[in-house]
């Protein structure tokens, strides 16, 4: 079984990192100055990994109808998400395909999330509960 879900587009900008930066404590300069990130051998300014994996998990949880239905999610980082300093920053576009609907009545989503056409997780996936 491998049907897709509908893909899922979400904008990134710095705005959003600095919003994030200040929800989350993570004020590491790499996610809001050009000079540190690609100091550090970086392409520029980069996204949270963390904010990744929330942009993920909302389309999940939008796929699954519910917050309470999603049962398992994880993720591994593999690429960073740069965000150009421009009013349109950059997008990720999350999409999934159904891998297996357990004996419990669960669903079994392989993710994929890309930026730029680049894989920036593997080995992403969660398990939904039937509604």
């Amino acid at each position: 079984m491998t049907d897709a879900l509908e893909p899922k587009t979400f904008r990134v900008t710095r705005a959003d990192l600095v919003r994030y930066a200040g929800a989350s404590g993570d004020f590491n300069p790499i996610h809001w100055s050009e000079r540190v990130a690609t100091g550090v051998g970086l392409p520029g300014v980069i996204a949270h990994g963390m904010f990744t994996m929330a942009l993920v998990g909302r389309a999940v949880t939008e796929w699954a109808g519910a917050p309470d239905a999603v049962v398992e999610f994880s993720v591994r980082f593999s690429r960073p998400v740069p965000v150009p300093d421009t009013d349109e920053g950059t997008e990720v576009v999350v999409s999934a395909t159904v891998k297996e609907v357990t004996d419990e009545g669960h669903t079994r989503l392989s993710l994929t999330a890309t930026c730029n056409g680049d894989k920036v997780l593997s080995l992403a996936q969660a398990l939904i509960s039937k509604r």
